[in-house]
């Protein structure tokens, strides 16, 4: 009698080969999510500089108006062409300006005086612990401040 060659794998061959692919996904599922929210993270941070910024150029070029009091102020129309005004001063991204980004909710709350001396500006994750570990928070004077467990404000721990 002849044996018979063998032609491919064996069950218990590809069920090995599947376990090692499946252990090794989950090493580095974590670090995914983990890299992940840390990119988001960094991206709020910049996020907030940028809307500093853009609060500092708008009070600059609406003195009579001082810091805007919303972020849809400091953005513009969702249109081609942005005509900078004291109700649209086409400094940030339409993005930036509806609230969301990157996995973060930011928040500006303005001190509703004409001129606006004063701001404070929050950036929370939407989703504590998948999309962001930290809040942030910075106001008129730039610092910027977070918090691990709740939304940060001015007593928090500066970056």
């Amino acid at each position: 009698m002849r044996a018979r060659r063998q032609i491919g794998f064996s069950l218990i061959e590809l069920l090995i080969v599947i376990a090692i692919i499946l252990i090794i996904a989950a090493i580095a599922i974590p670090n995914l999510l983990a890299g992940k929210m840390a990119a988001n993270e960094a991206s709020a941070v910049q996020s907030l500089r940028t809307i500093q910024s853009a609060q500092t150029a708008f009070a600059t070029t609406f003195p009579s108006v001082g810091f805007a009091g919303s972020l849809p102020a400091l953005g513009g129309s969702g249109g081609a062409a942005c005509v900078a005004s004291s109700t649209q001063g086409c400094l940030i991204d339409q993005v930036l300006a509806g609230g969301q980004k990157s996995g973060y909710n930011f928040s500006l709350t303005g001190d509703g005086l004409t001129p606006s001396v004063y701001y404070k500006l929050n950036a929370d994750p939407i989703l504590r612990g998948s999309t962001g570990h930290r809040s942030f928070f910075t106001d008129y004077p730039g610092v910027i401040r977070y918090n691990e467990t709740a939304s940060a404000t001015v007593n928090d721990l500066p970056i």
